[in-house]
């Protein structure tokens, strides 16, 4: 099996800042799409997300939970399932083993799923997602956004700049 792995804010939607209401919720332009790609070529589709917004107090779990339903039922609703979403409520300070980069968001996913990691891909829009990609053994990652990110293997500004990448070239990329 081959897996998609996204992170939240800023990848599927919007990054308002601890965004945790359905008012608050854009999905991001060209998201829709770029996952179909996946979809289509057999991907399975998880999202490992930080949501230290918990810890910090803005928000609880069960508004999390509410959202993250909404979410997976909009893009259900557009023929993307999402296997599974995983997610640590730590704030930065807590020194956990599921916050990104560390992999403990991960090990559950694997331990339920056979995945081939080296043929499955990370999106994400900081530096700790592309680390815990490298830290958890998945072949490839994208980073979306304008800030300074290394070691990915491809960054573009905006999910529609990926997504238009990936519809032109899917026949030379695809693993």
């Amino acid at each position: 099996m081959k897996a998609l792995f996204l992170d939240r804010d800023g990848i599927i939607n919007v990054d308002h800042g601890y965004v945790s209401t359905i008012e608050e919720f854009t999905f991001n332009e060209g998201i829709f799409e770029l996952l179909r790609l996946f979809v289509q070529d057999g991907y399975t589709l998880f999202i490992v997300t930080n949501q230290s917004g918990i810890g910090r107090g803005y928000y609880d779990a069960s508004d999390f939970e509410k959202l993250t339903t909404w979410m997976l039922r909009e893009l259900k609703a557009r023929e993307i399932p999402i296997e599974s979403v995983h997610y640590c409520h730590h704030a930065p300070g807590e020194h956990c083993n599921c916050r990104k980069p560390s992999i403990g968001m991960i090990e559950p996913i694997l331990y339920e799923y056979d995945i081939d990691l080296s043929r499955s891909w990370m999106i994400g829009d900081k530096q700790s997602d592309i680390d815990f990609a490298h830290n958890a053994g998945i072949g490839h990652t994208v980073a979306i956004g304008t800030r300074p990110i290394v070691n990915c293997d491809y960054h573009f500004d905006t999910i529609l700049d990926a997504k238009a990448y990936f519809e032109e070239n899917w026949d030379k990329i695809a693993v």
